[in-house]
């Protein structure tokens, strides 16, 4: 499986940069459609620093776009091929189609088998910078 980047609505707002703090709304899929998680199931939006590695590796990459997706990969010492992106920006929705080595790997997690490949709807409800 290849690693996906689909931009649903292309958010006109701030835009993601690593290290940023970042407010989003996700529903993480299984490749069979089956839901494993969902911040709108909790009815609390998710926060986390980008870019750093507090989330799997597909949502980096996703999220921060291919210009600094790839800064990571080499960083990583992962050769995959990104697709053409821009950062995430505020407002904005995407759909990242993650190959299982871009996961959780091997490793199972909750509901999730090992050597899963992911699909993700992310909306970007804001961006927290140092500036």
């Amino acid at each position: 499986m290849n690693f996906e980047i689909i931009d649903l609505v292309i958010g006109t707002g701030k835009m993601c940069e690593r290290g940023a703090l970042i407010t989003a709304h996700y529903t993480g899929y299984l490749a069979d459609g089956t839901v494993f998680d969902s911040s709108h199931h909790r009815g609390q939006a998710f926060e986390t620093v980008i870019g750093t590695g507090r989330v799997i590796k597909g949502w980096d990459l996703g999220v921060l776009g291919s210009e600094i997706g790839a800064k990571l990969l080499a960083k990583w010492g992962i050769s995959v091929e990104l697709p053409a992106c821009e950062p995430m920006r505020v407002g904005g929705k995407r759909r990242l189609i993650v190959p299982a080595f871009l996961g959780y790997g091997e490793r199972a997690v909750g509901k999730i088998p090992p050597n899963s490949d992911l699909v993700f709807e992310i909306e970007l409800i804001d961006v927290k910078t140092r500036d």
